[in-house]
């Protein structure tokens, strides 16, 4: 394991003092350089990136090879504010040179079925709407990784899902198709460059053969400071990831709209039962 490496564990975590793993290779290196882009470059992207970034998504594990997703690449300016405006007026949308909108999209399969005159049974069922939200965020990621090896950068956008009907008209999306997240995508912006934030510590997240809490009180206090002291040392509000919890879910409010997902999904075509 490198040096370098070793800055990056570090750097994930927060903590110089990180046992380093000994399985180590440059695919593991920057999966953990992984961090957010909200500033970008006006660099137009090389023809040809929107479909190898597909092809990348499309190479992700899709239950029983059902392929229930789908995505929209923007780059119409004028759409792109459109939906910055239903996302919370987030810039980077706007200043991205491309935005992914990526889909569950029972559509298609309720299509296959219709042209055999097959009832879908198990389309209405929760389990459907899980099985398309789950190949999304798999495809989704499988592009971040691509795009990243590319010298990209990328945000993910929740707020797409402040408004889905509002979203589902500006993109022309058919019943039974639900915008899962955004995905802004540029070069990265080398006057406000982005950090990586670090995690939980494994302690936290990392279960032996059944899950236990009983060390997370302290876990999560140490993580507070170190979360804390990353915030003030990019000249934020020194709160830790605890408090960020609490204030970000005490209020349905905090969710923009999103506390209506489930009246936005019927009327949208998914039975959820």
């Amino acid at each position: 394991m490198t040096a370098n490496a070793h800055l990056k564990l570090a750097a994930r975590y927060g903590a110089p003092d990180v046992s380093p793993p000994k399985p180590w290779n440059d695919t593991i290196d920057q999966l953990l350089d992984h961090r957010s882009v909200r500033a970008f470059t006006g660099q137009p992207l090389p023809e040809g990136t929107i479909e190898t970034l597909i092809a990348a998504a499309q190479s992700a594990s899709t239950s029983s090879n059902l392929q229930v997703w789908s995505v929209v690449a923007v780059q119409d300016a004028g759409r792109k504010s459109r939906l910055s405006a239903l996302a919370g007026n987030q810039p980077y949308i706007r200043q991205a040179p491309l935005f992914f909108v990526w889909l569950a999209d029972m559509s298609r399969v309720s299509r296959v079925a219709e042209q055999q005159a097959v009832e879908l049974e198990a389309l209405p069922y929760l389990e459907s709407l899980l099985l398309g939200t789950i190949d999304a965020a798999l495809a989704a990621q499988n592009a971040v990784v691509a795009l990243e090896s590319l010298g990209l950068g990328s945000v993910y956008i929740g707020g797409i899902r402040n408004d889905i009907e509002g979203v589902a008209k500006e993109l022309g999306l058919p019943p039974q198709v639900y915008p899962v997240f955004g995905l802004c995508v540029g070069y990265p912006s080398t006057d406000q460059p982005a950090k990586v934030k670090p995690r939980l510590s494994q302690r936290a997240v990392l279960h032996y053969e059944g899950y236990s809490a009983a060390r997370e009180q302290e876990v999560i206090a140490e993580y507070d400071e170190r979360l804390g002291a990353f915030y003030e040392r990019e000249g934020l509000k020194s709160s830790g990831w605890s408090e960020q919890v609490v204030n970000r879910l005490r209020s349905a409010a905090n969710l923009h709209g999103r506390e209506e997902l489930l009246g936005e999904l019927t009327r949208m075509g998914f039975g959820l039962r």
